[in-house]
């Protein structure tokens, strides 16, 4: 009986030098993410692309992610995808007409905890001049402490979908030619501040 309660001890020990307190800011390491975007061409192929310069916060108030908020900023001038050409045409006012709305924005209203490591998250998506309310699943990936840093560490995985009609974006381009539907789909670490 001793014996038990002594292992059953030190593997909560060792269990709690382990967990990661959630409660925090975390900051989206940008090196170690990717927030990408996916729409089909002509009905029968997936173009992807991603922004590289953008801005990622969640704020966790307890002692997991269910009821955090989260902000994100990018910078629309930042979107590559693997054609120089391509991306000048989706920055021009034909797309997301860079120049005149720089930046797509997103602030949850919502972030509820729907199964194990699973959220359901629903906020403003503020783009070409208009803001709309979409929903996204995430997934906790899991979590860690950094070997060199020290920091605690927490990765996700999110999807969801929009329709660029909603958002005014490229009406000369019909859903034959362009999918309507967007595809989101990031993976984020970050690391709490």
């Amino acid at each position: 009986m001793f014996k038990f309660k002594a292992i059953t001890v030190v593997a909560a020990i060792a269990f709690m030098s382990f967990a990661v307190p959630f409660a925090g800011v975390w900051k989206n390491d940008n090196a170690h993410s990717r927030f990408g975007f996916g729409v089909t061409h002509m009905g029968i192929a997936t173009f992807n692309g991603s922004f590289k310069d953008y801005n990622l916060t969640i704020n966790a108030p307890g002692d997991d992610f269910d009821n955090a908020t989260v902000e994100l900023t990018a910078e629309l001038k930042s979107i590559n995808t693997d054609n120089e050409r391509r991306d000048q045409h989706l920055q021009s006012p034909d797309f997301f007409d860079a120049a005149k709305y720089p930046q797509l924005t997103f602030k949850s209203t919502s972030f509820k905890k729907v199964a194990d490591k699973k959220y359901k998250v629903e906020g403003d998506l503020t783009l070409h001049g208009v803001t709309k309310k979409v929903s996204l699943d995430a997934v906790l990936v899991g979590t860690a402490v950094h070997p060199q840093s020290k920091k605690d560490m927490a990765g996700f995985k999110v999807t969801g979908t929009f329709k660029r009609s909603d958002f005014g974006i490229a009406p000369g381009f019909p859903a034959a030619m362009l999918s309507d539907e967007v595809a989101i789909n990031g993976d984020f670490e970050f690391a709490k501040q």
